[in-house]
């Protein structure tokens, strides 16, 4: 994906190495997602493939879906570019390209935005190395990348590109996707959907808590692809499969199998790797956010 011509965002940061253990006391119960999960891979030899499943299913899970660009709004973070503890924010190669996409989701949400006469309040990156704080509590590199709506934050560590690599074959446009992913995160905040979830959630089983959360996830992945529709200019050949490839390999399904369990749909929080490729591909083909309204009937 040809994104070399933009400059990096300026709503960065680098907090570096470090951090403390899981802090499940944050951001209103984020951490219990993953380790609900975590059940269906005990029993088994821990090997680097089951780590690295884990670390998938920690992919998206730590965050907060029609486009209401009516809802509530959520302060900008402080628009710095700035050096955290020596840390310099898309001083690696990694970390420019994540910055370089976020600047791209800037300009792109920017313009959908004030399209309905909104202003777009962009999100910032925090970058980390194993371990970090976020205002949701600790962020550890097996959480996977996550957004926090406390601070709206798109947290990353860059070496889950590597493990994405090893799951799905990775390339700039997946990873392109993780972080384009976690904005659509963002969008759910500022358009209030994501409040909404949440209070459905608290009035409703687990199960069906769950089924909202694929719909949430889901609509990151059709928000995901409304920006790369929206930047179709910059897709080179391969990029739309690297993207399929990686949402392929991060369906409930394909991860319970790869534990080698079998898929329980009540358990599913993403949707399958089917529904993923789906959800993107209905925002890369329309363009149009308003197409990614999985919350119909619903809200």
């Amino acid at each position: 994906m040809r994104l070399d011509d933009l400059d990096p965002t300026s709503n960065a940061n680098d907090q570096g190495a470090g951090g403390s253990g899981f802090n499940m006391g944050g951001g209103g119960g984020l951490g219990s997602l993953l380790f609900g999960l975590l059940p269906m891979l005990l029993g088994r030899k821990m090997g680097c493939g089951t780590l690295l499943i884990i670390a998938a299913i920690g992919f998206f899970l730590f965050s907060s879906g029609s486009l209401n660009l009516g809802g509530s709004g959520v302060a900008p973070g402080d628009a710095t570019q700035q050096a955290s503890g020596g840390n310099v924010a898309c001083d690696t190669e990694a970390e420019l390209f994540a910055c370089r996409v976020m600047k791209s989701t800037e300009d792109t949400w920017g313009a959908i935005f004030a399209e309905a006469g909104q202003r777009y309040q962009p999100a910032k990156i925090e970058f980390y190395q194993g371990g970090g704080q976020s205002g949701c509590g600790a962020a550890q590199a097996a959480m996977g990348p996550f957004y926090c709506p406390a601070d709206n934050g798109v947290y990353l560590d860059t070496s889950f590109f590597d493990q994405l690599q090893q799951m799905s074959g990775g390339g700039d446009f997946a990873n392109a996707y993780v972080v384009a992913h976690e904005v659509g995160h963002h969008i759910q905040n500022l358009t209030g959907v994501a409040d909404q979830v949440r209070r459905a959630q608290s009035r409703v089983s687990q199960e069906e808590g769950n089924a909202l959360q694929v719909r949430m996830e889901l609509q990151a992945d059709c928000y995901a692809g409304v920006w790369a529709g929206r930047n179709a200019n910059r897709i080179e050949p391969g990029d739309i499969e690297e993207g399929m490839k990686a949402a392929h390999a991060i369906g409930d399904d394909k991860l319970m199998l790869d534990a080698g369990r079998a898929p329980v749909e009540s358990m599913f929080t993403h949707g399958t790797s089917e529904q993923r490729m789906a959800a993107l591909q209905r925002g890369l083909k329309s363009a149009d956010p308003n197409n990614c309204d999985f919350f119909r009937g619903i809200f």
